[in-house]
């Protein structure tokens, strides 16, 4: 699937990152460019997403959104973004007859967006009902205010889409300036994969490469701090549902042990035989959604745990929450479920690799993150190789850190929760 691709140095610094795959009707390409929120200052918090916004609006030759929107959807493709806290993608999947268009309308919008003003006025109100709508949604709401505990003052606990503060006062110079900044060739890796040719997209890349070839006194992103302790917020909000996000530090995605804390994820939380849905909701009955999830950094990361729950059952579900957390430095994992958690692991990332859209992703973010590409079959292996006493380790190693917990409900103190979390 992934386990045959070419990278290839452009002019400028960017990367071309190609996998032919023959047997597909479909071709995926994707813009991948380093930093997104995180080298956001308060001033320019929401910059990066406000800029992936405004390069869907139009470009100098394609005027209109429609525009963009009609050439893509025309021939019945996909074209989307998504900003990230450190970096930044731009992507279309399209029948593999027509790959030249897809790469044309991607480098179009991000080397001759016109940011007109207008349309800079009319994306900043859309972006703050984007806000409010997400502070409406205590399921996504939560995570943000659990984010902003796990790294207080520090821009990777803060939306990526900013706040209403900095969004409203966002000039269009501020996102001149930043793009100019940004999007240059250096911090860009292009990725392709699908039923294509490799030399004729080299070919169809080379004269698109209109960006800066230099960088512009590029931002160091800053290690966030230690922590000081355990905390617990609660958000006081009359809700059906308490809704509970906790979590402690863990790993960054080079650290040696991801695999291993990845495993730990999957036993926890990953799925509906995992320990948190077995014990939590099939078990005990009080929770309807519960799972684990990470989040990984360059430098950090974390392991957290989401459950929407009845209020009055709340400290009850996050008691038991911790009972699972504590057997994993307890007592070891057994071996036939460790085993169901690598076939779960491995299977879920060869259906990913499934989709030319999944593989020109996978090669794109390791080039650019990681500075090489692993093949399929040596992620695999990587996998397999982590062993019960690694599960214990790595679990003994994070559940020292401090535990920090973000709570949405109609909750009056803090202190259950606290005695809950030792905090």
């Amino acid at each position: 699937m992934a386990s045959s691709h070419r990278v290839v140095m452009l002019p400028g610094g960017a990367k071309l990152v190609t996998a032919a795959m023959p047997e597909r009707l479909s071709a995926s390409v994707v813009l991948m460019f380093g930093g997104g929120s995180r080298l956001e200052d308060e001033r320019l918090a929401g910059v990066s997403h406000f800029i992936e916004h405004l390069f869907f609006k139009g470009t100098r030759r394609r005027p209109t959104s429609k525009e963009i929107a009609d050439a893509i959807e025309g021939i019945g493709g996909f074209v989307n973004a998504s900003t990230d806290k450190e970096l930044t993608a731009y992507w279309t999947r399209v029948p593999s007859e027509h790959l030249d268009v897809g790469l044309d309308v991607l480098f179009d919008i991000v080397s001759n967006s016109r940011l007109d003003p207008a349309d800079v006025e009319r994306e900043r109100s859309v972006i703050l009902e984007e806000l409010k709508m997400y502070q409406d949604q205590p399921q996504d709401h939560v995570q943000n205010l659990f984010e902003e505990l796990m790294w207080p003052g520090h821009p990777l606990g803060r939306d990526i889409a900013g706040t209403q503060e900095s969004v409203s006062r966002l000039t269009r110079d501020d996102i001149l300036e930043y793009a100019d900044a940004h999007y240059r060739l250096p911090h860009v890796v292009i990725g392709a994969a699908g039923a294509l040719d490799e030399v004729a997209v080299l070919d169809f890349v080379r004269p698109r490469l209109t960006l800066p070839g230099d960088l512009d006194g590029a931002v160091q992103a800053l290690a966030p701090g230690p922590l000081d302790g355990a905390h617990v917020m609660v958000r006081r909000q009359r809700t059906e549902q308490a809704h509970i996000c906790l979590g402690v530090r863990a790993y960054s995605y080079t650290h040696p042990d991801r695999y291993a804390i990845d495993i730990f994820n999957t036993v926890l939380g990953e799925g509906m035989s995992s320990r948190l849905f077995l014990n939590i909701r099939e078990r005990l009955g009080i929770a309807y959604d519960i799972h684990s999830f990470m989040q990984k950094h360059s430098d950090t990361g974390y392991v957290a745990v989401y459950l929407g729950v009845d209020p009055k059952k709340a400290v009850q579900a996050v008691n038991a929450v911790m009972v699972e957390l504590r057997r994993f430095a307890d007592e070891e994992v057994p071996l036939e479920e460790l085993e169901r958690a690598k076939e779960f692991t491995k299977g879920r990332l060869r259906l990913e690799l499934e989709t030319t859209n999944g593989v020109a992703f996978w090669l794109t973010y390791q080039e650019l993150l990681l500075g090489q590409i692993r093949t399929i079959d040596e992620e695999l292996a990587l996998v397999d190789a982590v062993t019960v006493a690694d599960i214990k380790r790595v679990a003994a190693e994070i559940l020292r850190g401090p535990l920090q917990m973000a709570v949405i409900g109609p909750f009056s103190g803090d202190g259950a929760f606290r005695s809950a979390i030792q905090a």
